[in-house]
């Protein structure tokens, strides 16, 4: 028997995550979307993965897309991370300039996040209704030192100290 999604949404919840900005596109049309489906893949190459929600407005940007950069987000950003996560307001998910700064990978970075991650796209796994996107760690800073913005049980949430 295969649990049903809304149990299923329920416990996954209770996997407290960071919260981050994926970022994507390229000849100045970038989109950017709050992603908690990201990880560490690998250190030998440095890779991370992403998973994107086929149905989501950014995902045609970055399935056509050569790049993409993680936005780790602070805990005094949770504003950022509700903009790009709003399905009411989807075309707010294109980053108009001014926004951000372009990484070297050719692909905008947030200004303020926490840290970053500028990856190429090297392998795409479809994963049913999300695609999985692996990416190659070109270049990583953390550019703050500050707490996390993270989530838990469908809140935003703070570390103590």
């Amino acid at each position: 028997m295969v649990v049903d999604k809304v149990a299923f949404r329920h416990v996954a919840g209770t996997f407290t995550t960071g919260v981050t900005v994926i970022t994507t596109g390229r000849d100045g049309a970038y989109h950017a979307m709050t992603a908690n489906a990201f990880m560490s893949l690998s250190l030998e190459p440095p890779t991370v993965l992403v998973s994107v929600d086929k149905t989501a407005h950014t995902y045609p940007v970055i399935d056509n897309s050569e790049a993409f950069t993680v936005n780790v987000l602070a805990e005094d950003q949770e504003e950022v991370s509700r903009i790009y996560a709003s399905k009411a307001m989807q075309e707010r998910h294109t980053l108009k300039e001014g926004e951000y700064t372009l990484g070297g990978n050719g692909v905008p970075r947030l200004p303020d996040c926490l840290a970053y991650f500028e990856c190429r796209i090297v392998q795409k796994y479809d994963g049913w209704d999300h695609t999985i996107f692996i990416g190659e760690v070109l270049d990583a800073e953390v550019a703050r030192d500050v707490p996390p913005l993270v989530y838990f049980r469908s809140s935003y949430r703070r570390l103590e100290p």
